[in-house]
């Protein structure tokens, strides 16, 4: 996609597209800072006090030795290890994974230089405990530093300093800790889930069971008898009551707990009393009902002591888990001290933990709690006045709006979590309407930080919220509602985007009329799912239309239309219709000139499409000329640092590597990785977009394990954030799959391909574009492994599709045949190989032009098909023509000249013209050694094949009737 997306309306949908498949990304605005270089070099010379931690207090922890040496062998054999609990799909807490954690941290406090306790359920979280390290190590500069930078600067801190250990609590996602684990290798990294699967195979994983019944009745009697002896009834007492509770330390936690707070209550007593709490209404997995069951018990008690503890808790059961503050936790006109006291109730029952600022409160509690109770008729049931509660306190604690200020931001970021809690447990008919604003200011905040598809539950409770209270037509109801469908699209979640689009369309043109701007708008914006969806012809169509009433409405020069036109030419240009797409480009760029001036950004966005444009068709020359005086501009106007100068100069840095000029290339996508990370952030999709760019820059460049290592991280990170299945993670694993099938790893490789085969099947259908090209890279993987008969086969039926789908002249369908002549050469049927490869290059000249680079890439492969069959004379001729072509078109150095030098020095020599053939070896290798560096793999090749026409030559030179065979390496440019 070419760098900018022309825009249509001000809702949250006017995002570029930002797809990592394409040569160019698309625009993202944001409003991050940058990390000052000298709070980056500080990182290097903070040290940390001894001893310092954040670690929550030791609980009581009994058994669990063997567990505890298993930890400490690992850890310091290897960096990072996972505790998780056995057996668990759907499973719950409680059985004491933290609390060994925990032990196992402050066991080993004096070994370690800093140890911190990361909340590590989701992305959000993790990166708010790095802000609270930044915020210990250096107070006064993270005052005044936006979070983004506060977590940059944790980050650089760990990778300088060694012998720290990180505990990532409740992780749900392994993912989630690759970015952490992947690139800080200074200390040790210990993690605790519920899930048993999906880690890394370097990350050994402790399977954690339910306690010994030893072990449970003695933690019960510690708890309750501190360290008085039981008597051996109250032994007995004990063990009876721990087997009810499924030796689940939780559990026992909880019961001792409450135990300890009502000496005059046997443990027998307590155990009846639990009987009676099992009803019919009791749901769930056993831990569940298990811990349920004590609850009932605590909270009935703790109902007619203290009820203010009772608010707090049922207030905090519908905030986020973690880090929960004080203040959100506070009715107002209640004085703090009375607040301290009612949370320290609640932690001596083992109901919450408290650092003296915050709360934690387990999950399995909130969600215990979140669940309707029977309740008096006079009143609001318990659950829904703690939601009452919470929702009132986060409206309390928001500033005014956002991206005011650093100060004002980082308040927002604090409680987004907390509104995205509630917005995804918002209880069946409910409504609040200003808690719906800040809804809605939370999803704008995280689409300018590039997470939309994290803006799903925000989005679906104010599209719930809207058609209860306005409608099921209202304008904003429809705004909601499209948003909400462009959020799936971001997801990657198509199946539910082209239908809520789809279904928001006939309700504009109901309500508003056929032609309103809004109607016009959800008519661009289907036609922008079914593109992605890979319905061309329906997007084409519906782009065509909605063109067509832009111009009668808005007039033919309204900055609507001409965003609509642009939208349309890169449809055009998808298609593979490329001419038409360069004519629409190229009309739309000077009406923009015309109307909006030749520095407006909708003008400068309109000359990066246009180049992008150009660079598809093969004339570089003219897009690089484009691309370096757009970015001129948006330096001049929008300032070095600026997200469209930042895709400009990325979008600059791919034309260069496409012309092979490789060093100015990869120069430009480092110093742009660099700035993305900085403005836009670690895991924004720009960012990854860019990352995957340098990967395959270091690819070309013959530097596989650079690349290999960056595709593998940026994976890694963008199946964390953006999902396992998203198409762009489809791409990602695509990308390193040929990287790996390129550096010789073909199980891998095949693995990889066949994987993301199912998975584009799957998700995109079985005859999208990508899952086309999916299907057409694996047909490769087999045939670089020797497996001729399925690549012919799947070449075949892919070749079928492409034909069906895109058209017979479409570019990727003219790829697919020549793939398929390909391996047809390949098995030696070369006669049906040449044919094809004669239809495809005719066809090749009369769609993309005779200079096209497909068009020489296609002369090239016919060239050796002859070679391949005897016909010296033409291979010969059509080699000559092709170099030539390539150095006018392309330029002297260029990979595809140098291979098509390369092609045409092999057929010399296959000729016995080793008097022409040794002089282009020889040129070939200077120019590769000087162009590509002396151990790049088409480097190597040059040396090897001049070898090879030395010994030719010599061997002639001596008369030798034995001439050595020498494999010329014919390659595809």
């Amino acid at each position: 996609m070419s760098t900018e997306e022309a825009e249509s309306g001000s809702r949250i949908e006017a995002a570029g597209e930002r797809s990592i498949a394409a040569r160019q990304i698309g625009s993202a605005y944001t409003g991050d800072v940058i990390l000052p270089a000298e709070a980056l070099q500080a990182a290097e010379r903070v040290t940390a006090a001894p001893g310092v931690s954040n670690l929550p207090p030791l609980p009581l922890c009994l058994g669990r030795q063997e567990e505890l040496t298993w930890l400490r062998r690992t850890l310091t054999g290897q960096r990072e290890g996972a505790i998780t609990q056995s057996g668990t799909v759907h499973g719950l807490g409680g059985i004491g994974k933290s609390t060994l954690a925990l032990h196992y941290a402050h066991q080993y406090r004096g070994d370690y230089t800093l140890i911190w306790w990361v909340n590590a359920a989701s992305p959000d979280e993790i990166e708010t405990s790095l802000t609270s390290l930044t915020q210990t190590l250096v107070p006064g500069w993270a005052a005044t530093a936006v979070r983004g930078a506060q977590v940059a600067w944790a980050r650089q801190w760990l990778a300088w300093h060694p012998g720290w250990l990180l505990v990532y609590d409740n992780v749900d996602n392994p993912d989630d800790l690759a970015p952490y684990t992947g690139a800080l290798h200074q200390g040790h990294h210990l993690a605790t889930s519920r899930r048993t699967t999906g880690w890394p195979d370097t990350a050994p994983t402790l399977t954690l069971g339910n306690l010994h019944p030893d072990d449970a009745q003695n933690l019960l009697c510690r708890l309750v008898f501190k360290d008085t002896t039981p008597t051996a009834r109250q032994q007995a007492d004990a063990r009876a009551l721990t087997a009810e509770l499924g030796h689940l330390p939780l559990a026992i936690k909880q019961a001792g707990a409450y135990l300890a707070q009502n000496r005059g209550i046997s443990f027998d007593a307590y155990r009846r009393r639990l009987g009676t709490k099992l009803t019919k209404t009791a749901h769930g997995l056993a831990a569940e009902r298990t811990i349920a069951r004590i609850w009932d018990v605590t909270l009935h008690d703790l109902e007619q002591w203290d009820p203010l503890a009772i608010q707090v808790l049922h207030t905090a059961a519908w905030l986020a888990p973690d880090d929960i503050p004080h203040t959100l936790l506070t009715p107002p006109g209640t004085a703090p001290d009375d607040i301290a006291e009612a949370i320290g109730t609640l932690a001596a029952y083992s109901m919450v933990s408290d650092t003296g600022t915050t709360v934690t409160v387990h999950r399995l509690v909130q969600a215990i709690l979140r669940a309707p109770r029977p309740a008096d008729d006079t009143q609001l049931p318990l659950h829904l006045q703690g939601r009452d509660r919470a929702e009132q306190a986060v409206l309390r604690s928001l500033p005014p709006s956002s991206g005011q200020d650093a100060t004002a931001d980082n308040k927002w970021d604090s409680l987004i979590p907390h509104l995205v809690t509630l917005a995804a447990t918002t209880p069946p008919g409910h409504h609040n309407a200003p808690l719906a604003d800040a809804y809605t200011t939370a999803a704008n905040r995280l689409h300018q930080q590039g997470h939309t598809a994290r803006t799903i539950p925000l989005l679906k409770a104010t599209l719930a919220q809207r058609e209860q209270v306005m409608g099921d037509t209202h304008s904003h109801t429809l705004t909601s509602r499209g948003n909400l469908a462009y959020a799936y699209l971001e997801a990657g979640d198509l199946a539910r985007a082209v239908p809520l689009f789809e279904a928001t369309l006939p309700q504009y043109e109901q309500i508003l009329g056929d032609t309103h701007p809004q109607t016009l708008a959800s008519r661009i914006h289907l036609a922008g799912a079914y593109q992605k969806a890979g319905d061309l012809e329906r997007a084409i169509r519906l782009y065509e239309t909605t063109l067509t009433q832009y111009e009668r409405i808005l007039g033919d020069a309204h900055p609507h239309t001409l965003a609509s036109r642009i939208h349309l030419a890169y449809a055009y240009r998808e298609s593979g219709n490329l001419r038409r797409a360069i004519r629409l480009y190229e009309a739309t760029l000077t009406q923009c000139e015309q109307i909006l001036g030749d520095t407006h950004p909708h003008t400068l966005a309109s000359q990066s499409h246009l180049a992008g444009a150009y660079q598809e068709a093969g004339d570089l020359t003219r897009a690089i000329d484009l691309y370096e005086a757009t970015l001129r501009q948006r330096e001049r106007n929008l300032s070095d640092t600026h997200p469209d100068t930042l895709n400009g100069r990325h979008n600059l840095a791919c034309a260069y590597q496409e012309a092979g000029d490789l060093t100015r290339a990869i120069n430009l996508l480092e110093t742009t990785l660099t700035q993305y990370e900085r403005i836009l952030g670690d895991t924004h999709p720009s960012t990854l977009a860019s990352r995957n760019h340098l990967a395959g820059a270091y690819q070309t460049a013959g530097d596989l394990e650079r690349a290999i290592n960056l595709y593998e991280a940026n994976l890694t990170q963008c199946e964390r954030i953006l999902g396992d299945t998203h198409p762009h993670a489809l791409v990602s694993r695509n990308n390193l799959a040929y990287v790996y099938l390129e550096a010789g790893d073909l199980e891998r490789a095949i693995n990889l391909y066949e994987a993301t085969l199912g998975q584009s099947e799957q998700i995109l259908g079985d005859t999208h574009p990508r899952t086309l090209a999916s299907r057409i890279h694996l047909a490769g993987a087999y045939q670089t492994a020797g497996d001729l008969e399925r690549a012919t086969r799947l070449y075949e039926a892919t070749l079928t599709q492409c034909e069906q789908i895109l058209g017979d002249t479409h570019p990727n369908t003219l790829a697919s045949r020549n793939n398929l002549a390909g391996a047809y050469q390949k098995a030696g049927d070369l006669e049906r190989a040449i044919n094809l490869h004669e239809a495809t290059l005719t066809q090749c000249e009369q769609i993309l032009g005779d200079t096209h680079p497909h068009a020489l890439v296609s002369r090239n492969n016919l060239a050796g098909a002859y070679l391949e069959a005897g016909d010296l004379e033409r291979a010969i001729n059509l080699y000559e023509a092709t170099l030539s072509q390539s150095e006018q078109i392309l330029g002297d150095t260029h990979p595809q000249t140098l291979a098509s030098r390369n092609n045409l020095a092999g057929a010399l020599q296959e000729a016995g013209d080793l008097a022409r053939a040794i002089p282009l070896f020889e040129a070939t290798l200077r120019q590769r050694e000087q162009i590509l560096g002396n151990t790049h793999p088409d480097t190597v090749l040059s040396r090897r094949n001049l070898a090879g026409a030395y010994q030719a030559a010599q061997a002639v030179q001596q008369r030798s009737t034995a001439t050595p065979a020498t494999d010329h390496g014919q390659q595809q440019p």
